[in-house]
């Protein structure tokens, strides 16, 4: 027998709410249960490629726990840990504004839950096999998504966004077909399986699901459960306890969302069963990082055309979502008043954070009534040319408010094609920098302390879509060096990292239009 792994493992989840009565593992319609219970599938070769050191920390394993046999094999789906119950979630959810019916956990099983330090984790495998809930699909997932995900998940968690986690990265040694583009032009790629840790999955569809089924007794179980485990300071449940914590779901939504706007992430498929509970993100699929900054740009394929989940319109599509969890609870608070109160909340509350995160992106401390047209002007400014979202506002951190005219040399090495900036367009950008200098008259701070604030604020690296595209197509060839490499890079995203210079640079040509940098599938 294998040896387990030492941890200490508290299940709740699939201890505590109802469990599909029916075992066999086949694609069926779920009623009156949270969960199915399944088992990851046997992986053919599995390799273990890398691992989070954080993550390990956190679950209470030791680096040499992570070199043994029985790590490795839980963690690619061959072992399952003696008594826990793998299983995957049941939830519906509405996929580009249209309600899609049962989803559920198609390619994510779920190991079980950790208890380290007072804190609980949920542990599960990403493309470890089908599930009930994998209708068409295969439930495997391919070693380039897997690395997107893992990288981005662990550099979100570092520059401050709410995040799940990543704990592995690991092939299993099969080949999985893939149709990237969604072309008719399939081929076979390398299978991986990423772990993923959690306080929890939960996702706004695991009760949307329960709500259109009418399953109100389900829902009060699992509103609970999630109001007991993860909001217990709201109190026992209650109808006022649950108009409470949906506010508290909406504000905790506002600050996720108002963090990817900061940094210039994409998520590029906000659906509502890819929506945390908790205010985390969550499935790395499809994303993508502003290059240049561009309000309508979003890297999936599937949204080309609408561009629904485009850069600019994540505050409105956070806001849509609530509405879908809003009606969801309903049975349960049966008072829209409060709901539309919350909602209306939401609009008022996401400007003022907003307003506030890009002042402190400009290096703003005090509040000026002028800020907003200010910061709308510069927008304006940003999206006249292609200028790099990153390196713009790091490189403005060297402003000084004494010395405007030399500020569009400061931000020049921002513009990707700088010898096409018009006379109009530099015009423009001196007007703002003067209005810049001058509202900087109004702040105490020096231009050094203002520099070190905003480079808190501002990253230096981000996960750009090519360097991941480099990483995997590495990987591809067996040259696995630079997924670590990135994975050290990012944990330090606000830090010069002077031997690291190479990374603070604008998207190279040869990515503009390639399949990874740009253009992203649901596959990815």
């Amino acid at each position: 027998m294998v040896k387990q792994i030492n941890v200490n493992i508290q299940d709740r989840f699939n201890r505590e709410l109802p469990a599909d009565p029916v075992l066999e593992n086949t694609r069926r319609q779920v009623a009156k249960a949270c969960f199915s219970f399944v088992s990851p599938k046997q992986t053919a070769n599995p390799e273990l490629l890398h691992v989070s050191p954080e993550m390990l920390a956190s679950l209470g394993l030791t680096e040499e726990d992570s070199k043994s046999d029985a790590f490795l094999n839980i963690f690619t789906g061959n072992t399952v840990v003696k008594n826990t119950q793998p299983y995957a979630m049941c939830y519906g959810g509405h996929q580009f504004g249209s309600w899609a019916g049962q989803l559920g956990d198609g390619r994510a099983i779920n190991l079980f839950e950790v208890k380290h330090n007072t804190k609980f984790w949920a542990v599960q495998l990403k493309g470890a096999g089908i599930t009930p809930y994998s209708r068409t699909a295969d439930g495997l997932a391919v070693l380039r998504s897997s690395i997107r995900e893992y990288l981005c998940s662990e550099a979100m968690h570092h520059l401050g966004v709410p995040t799940t986690r990543a704990l592995t990265l690991a092939l299993s040694g099969d080949k999985v077909l893939r149709d990237v583009m969604y072309d008719g032009n399939p081929a076979y790629e390398k299978g991986a399986i990423v772990s993923r840790v959690s306080p929890s999955f939960l996702r706004f569809g695991n009760y949307e699901i329960l709500a259109a089924r009418q399953d109100t007794h389900t829902l009060k179980t699992l509103v609970d459960y999630t109001i007991r485990h993860h909001f217990s300071h709201l109190g026992q449940p209650s109808k006022q306890t649950y108009i409470q914590f949906f506010s508290e779901v909406s504000q905790r939504t506002i600050q996720m969302i108002v963090h990817w706007q900061r940094v210039g992430f994409v998520h590029g498929v906000m659906n509502t069963d890819n929506m945390s509970i908790l205010g985390l993100t969550i499935d790395y699929g499809p994303y993508g990082w502003l290059d240049d900054f561009n309000l309508s740009w979003t890297p999936n394929t599937t949204d080309s055309q609408h561009k629904r989940y485009r850069y600019g319109n994540q505050p409105n599509i956070g806001l849509w979502n609530l509405y879908q969890l809003a009606n969801a609870l309903f049975p349960l608070i049966d008072d829209a008043e409060a709901l539309e109160s919350i909602l209306n909340q939401y609009k008022t509350d996401f400007e003022t954070q907003s307003l506030q995160m890009m002042r402190y992106k400009l290096g703003l401390e005090k509040a000026d009534e002028k800020d907003y047209l200010l910061i709308q002007d510069l927008e304006d400014n940003l999206q006249q040319s292609e200028t790099d979202m990153t390196i713009f506002f790091r490189s403005l951190a060297d402003f000084k408010k004494a010395n405007p005219s030399e500020g569009l040399k400061i931000v020049a090495e921002s513009f990707y094609n700088p010898t096409a900036i018009s006379d109009v367009i530099k015009q423009n950008w001196n007007d703002w920098l003067m209005r810049y200098a001058s509202r900087l008259q109004l702040e105490t701070a020096t231009d050094e302390a203002r520099k070190k604030q905003m480079n808190t604020t501002n990253p230096k690296y981000v996960l750009r879509n090519y360097m991941a595209q480099l990483a995997i197509d590495a990987a591809d060839k067996g040259d696995y060096n630079l997924i670590d490499e990135l994975f050290q890079l990012l944990k330090k995203p606000y830090a010069e990292q002077p031997q690291n210079e190479k990374w603070f640079a604008k998207r190279p040509d040869w990515a503009r239009h390639k399949v990874g940098c740009s253009m992203l599938s649901c596959s990815s």
